[in-house]
């Protein structure tokens, strides 16, 4: 019967406090054994093959067979500290960070000595939250490599997690020494001495650094962070001002400075402090994007807006060449109202970076905002020759040619539209209902009802669709009842709407409901600022069967007026009688 042997015994202890918790200390506080025994020449020769093969699966990726191998060479040699490490990292791979954690505690006493175990146990205490023994672990770190930084900034952040400010201290000074100052030091230490409520030693610090730098800015700009974040405003100002005497040409300064007047009520001044820092290109665009966007949420008040419109204005002055600061300019233009110019800005984004496809798509709506078709229509392809499969782009320029009434490259854009998207309700309806009036003007009703009924389906209370599918209906005499239905809900969801009062008071003239006619097409009228033919002369159709027939005749004559031409309208003229 061989002998066993201990192979290395060490402890992993926690600190004093901690051992007054009597739950955790038989838990964290225990020896760590491993038990090894001697191995035969053929033990040895397996354990190498095992040992080899399963890193080459590890580095195919078959994690699996990997794992067995390893334990397999643990089976056969229990203190094997490489297979101990390499199957922790598979433990970690699959997060199983407490098994890597057992394995990892093993190897460290098999092997003390080697720097990555330490590491890799230390990242699974990290990720057990379990701060005392990191406090362990970067000790036996800096014994094995004392001359490497990073480890004694993990010691002294476990030492901050822990609340040991004055040993965490300690350890930064020993930084300094080897590294020298440091921006990350300084803020590190100027965070423990603010947790301290050391407000004074955190500024004298700072203090000093500015006297022996004075033209490094960042130190004013800490100092001033520092005294404003413990409600000492006034001296923050006084250390800005300073800065902004060292460097009048820092961005950073203006910002601060903003930051400083908005929190002392001083809207005027810090608005004029965002001004001078976005007039400057030392900003980073990211950070001068969110200001502005941080004044969208106190739209609709137009002090915001004419404020977002001129920092942006300004963004893209001190950024000529960033895409981002012209699309953000014409968002601004749009939410005042500026059409145009935002049209300006988006081209010139786009000129920049045409690879943004909110840009692109809103470059085609204001195209089609202004009527401009043509223009939406080539904007329009042009993005789709970029984005094909956006379905409201496809939408859109199906829009811009039902407009320009070439039905057929409306009808094949906006069936584009229908099939890229199915969970949109939006754009499905108002896509169907685009489909409905281009079935309609080509003569298929079939499917220019079944376009409508389908839109509906979507959005049963889309009032341009309502009022359209009613009209149509009523102008075949169809389904007038239907007709008479959507119509009035049309008209209920969107009220004084004259369109739309025409198309009710023309199903009640098809109904012989003539005297109902007679008070909506008198709505339409009223809101009518364009002085349409059409409702002209449904007036005088209405008067008419009414018995009125000179006001019918004059309201016939009125429509001609207006630009009605069609062969009906003169015979009604001619003839002094209704004609179908």
């Amino acid at each position: 019967m061989k002998k066993l042997r201990i192979i290395f015994l060490i402890f992993l202890t926690l600190p004093l406090a901690a051992l007054a918790q009597k739950d955790s200390v038989n838990k964290t506080n225990r020896v760590v054994m491993v038990v090894g025994k001697p191995l035969t020449p053929g033990d040895s020769v397996m354990v190498k093959q095992l040992f080899f093969s399963a890193l080459r699966d590890k580095t195919i990726e078959n994690a699996t067979l990997a794992a067995e191998m390893f334990n397999q060479v643990l089976q056969v040699d229990p203190a094997n500290d490489a297979a101990m490490y390499e199957l922790a990292s598979l433990k970690k791979d699959q997060n199983d960070y407490e098994s890597a954690q057992e394995l990892l505690e093993k190897a460290v006493t098999v092997k003390p000595e080697n720097e990555w175990y330490w590491v890799a146990l230390a990242d699974c205490y990290e990720k057990n939250n379990d701060a005392p023994k990191l406090e362990n672990v970067f000790n036996e770190l800096l014994k094995i490599n004392p001359d490497k930084p990073d480890y004694y900034f993990d010691q002294a952040n476990v030492y901050y997690l822990e609340k040991k400010y004055d040993q965490a201290l300690a350890v930064y000074e020993k930084l300094e020494k080897m590294i020298g100052p440091s921006d990350e030091i300084i803020a590190k230490k100027e965070n423990i001495y603010l947790k301290q409520g050391k407000v004074d030693k955190a500024a004298a610090d700072i203090q000093g650094l500015i006297d022996a730098n004075p033209s490094e800015i960042r130190y004013y700009l800490l100092l001033g962070e520092i005294y404003n974040s413990n409600g000492l405003q006034d001296k923050a100002l006084k250390v800005l001002k300073e800065a902004e005497k060292a460097d009048p040409g820092s961005g950073r300064v203006h910002l601060a400075l903003a930051d400083i007047y908005r929190d002392k009520k001083d809207n005027e001044a810090s608005y004029n402090q965002l001004t001078l820092a976005f007039k400057l290109p030392d900003l980073e665009i990211e950070q001068e994007v969110k200001i502005v966007l941080g004044y969208v949420p106190k739209f609709p008040d137009p002090n915001a807006k004419a404020s977002a419109l001129e920092l942006s204005r300004l963004l893209t002055l001190a950024h000529p060449d960033d895409a981002r600061g012209y699309a953000l300019y014409g968002d601004m233009l749009i939410q005042n109202e500026k059409y145009p110019e935002a049209k300006t800005n988006y081209k010139k984004s786009l000129a920049l970076n045409d690879q943004v496809y909110e840009v692109q798509e809103q470059l085609v709506r204001l195209d089609l905002g202004s009527n401009q078709l043509d223009e939406a229509i080539k904007d329009g392809e042009n993005a789709l020759s970029l984005f094909p499969n956006q379905a409201w782009l496809n939408y859109l320029v199906g829009v811009a040619y039902e407009q320009k009434k070439d039905f057929k490259k409306a009808l094949s854009y906006v069936k584009n539209a229908t099939s890229l998207e199915s969970q949109d309700n939006d754009l499905l309806a108002q896509s169907y209902s685009v489909l409905g009036d281009c079935y309609h003007s080509t003569g298929d009703e079939q499917k220019s009802d079944d376009s409508y009924n389908k839109a509906l389906s979507y959005n049963p209370d889309n009032a341009y669709t309502l009022n359209n599918y009613a009209y149509y209906l009523s102008v075949r005499g169809a389904s007038l009842d239907k007709a008479e239905a959507m119509s009035k809900r049309s008209n209920e969801l969107q009220p004084n709407t004259a369109s739309f009062e025409d198309t009710y008071a023309w199903i009640l003239f098809k109904q012989k409901k003539f005297a109902e006619a007679k008070i909506w097409i008198e709505k339409a009228i009223s809101h009518d600022k364009d002085r349409s033919a059409v409702q002209t002369e449904h007036y005088g159709d209405i008067m008419y069967q009414l018995g009125d027939k000179d006001a019918a005749l004059a309201n016939w004559k009125k429509a001609k007026q207006y630009g009605g031409s069609s062969p009906v309208l003169e015979r009604k003229i001619n003839e002094k009688k209704y004609i179908e």
